[in-house]
């Protein structure tokens, strides 16, 4: 069996779990909301 995939799976989770413990989802939302009021002109 092979054993890379699995591994590059369990990184992918942990990495995502630290990015919600340390509160990035909500940064990179506002990033992205300020962005996309830009591009429409209202921000």
């Amino acid at each position: 069996m092979r054993k890379g995939p699995f591994i590059i799976i369990g990184v992918f989770l942990l990495l995502c779990l630290m990015g919600t413990v340390t509160g990035e989802v909500r940064y990179v939302l506002e990033k992205a909301v300020s962005i996309c009021l830009d591009c429409i002109g209202i921000g």
